[in-house]
């Protein structure tokens, strides 16, 4: 990624700290950081809604290039990659998003974009009902569908138990952070963290010498919940920062489930209001949530192949109906956005295109937007 386009990311998060969907807005117009740099004398002349306070942001930016420049220098010291969202590392997930952050911070192995993420969230209060529910999820998932990355938000109880149980069952998991990651909180999981970022990655929007502050814990939550197909409430009070994940992954039209608990107890209420209220789908197991994704992948292409569905029943393929099929031959079980970016083929086409692939018996749609191409 060109230097002055990760400077330009940087620096903009500086310019328009409180503002972020009207910095936002006016990136996703011009297109890229240095094209809104470029535009920094003119930007109502270019976005003739761009708020005033916007416009006046951009009066002088010697400081933020020099938090820019010195932010950078600290990341290639300390073995963190400034992720623009041109970039293809960037989440492919979260980009859809209307309030996905300009730019994240990551120190990793993972692949941010793997064809399936989870997010497994709840209390920090966990209790051994909710540790054994974790740990048997995770050694279930394994059996029945062994590449998914986990992602939490590293904090004490249900976040640090799915980061713990993820690595002890051989999943990537990744720890998204309301703070800098020139620090860790709570420190007392720097061992994990460390483990996570062999295996996994730590990940953020903040800048070097960012407080965890309350706020950022909301703001964090909504990277959780960008980043993934679903998201898993395991136990959680009547109120807290997993119910609010769940309800950032509602309204981006995500899949959400949540285990309930027993009548009565404390840090079963939000987890069984959600379901009553139909906020989420029950589950009991790992096989109810692999099932309700259509992740059953050796079983569908069972069936198919029982039914005589096979690509080479269809050799009159379009040229870009070929690129779809040759993009999910080499990375199989992805969704539209990710599609479009590999193929190169605009999303209204890139739908229909899909929709004939599947009247044809080509691919397979599964739950959570999935294309599956049949064997």
């Amino acid at each position: 990624m060109d230097e002055q386009e990760i400077l330009y990311s940087i620096a903009l998060t500086r310019i328009n700290y409180f503002s972020l969907a009207g910095m936002l807005e006016l990136y996703r117009r011009l297109g890229s950081a240095t094209a809104v740099m470029e535009h920094r004398k003119d930007i109502r002349e270019v976005v003739p809604d761009a708020s005033l306070r916007l416009a006046e942001a951009f009066k002088d930016v010697s400081e933020p290039m020099r938090r820019a420049e010195a932010e950078l220098q600290w990341d290639r010291a300390n073995g963190v990659v400034p992720i623009c969202m041109l970039d293809d590392r960037y989440p492919q997930r979260l980009k859809e998003c209307a309030d996905a952050p300009l730019l994240l911070f990551y120190k990793g192995t993972a692949d941010l974009n793997q064809a399936r993420v989870i997010d497994i969230v709840g209390t920090r209060h966990c209790t051994l009902y909710g540790v054994d529910i974790i740990r048997r999820f995770c050694a279930d998932l394994k059996q029945l569908c062994p590449q998914v990355l986990i992602v939490s938000g590293l904090a004490y109880g249900v976040d640090v138990n799915a980061h713990r149980q993820a690595l002890q069952n051989g999943f990537p998991t990744v720890g998204v952070l309301a703070h800098g990651l020139d620090d860790l909180y709570p420190r007392q999981h720097r061992q994990i963290a460390d483990e996570m970022a062999e295996n996994g990655g730590l990940l953020t929007e903040f800048l070097t010498c960012t407080n965890a502050d309350k706020m950022n814990f909301v703001r964090r939550n909504r990277i959780v919940a960008g980043v993934s197909d679903a998201t898993i409430l395991v136990e959680s009070g009547p109120k807290g920062g997993g119910l609010i994940t769940c309800g950032i992954a509602q309204s981006y039209g995500r899949d959400v489930f949540a285990f309930p608990g027993p009548v009565g107890s404390e840090f079963s209420k939000g987890c069984n209001n959600l379901i009553r209220d139909n906020g989420a789908a029950l589950i009991s197991n790992a096989e109810d949530f692999v099932k309700a994704m259509g992740w059953e992948t050796e079983q569908h292409l069972s069936e198919a192949r029982q039914q005589g569905i096979e690509r080479e029943l269809f050799p009159n393929l379009s040229e870009d109906e070929q690129k779809i099929v040759h993009a999910l031959s080499r990375q199989n079980d992805l969704q539209v956005n990710i599609l479009t970016l590999k193929t190169g083929i605009p999303v209204p086409r890139l739908s229909a295109l899909l929709f004939s692939l599947e009247m044809k018996g080509v691919v397979k749609t599964f739950a959570g937007g999935m294309y599956h191409l049949l064997n």
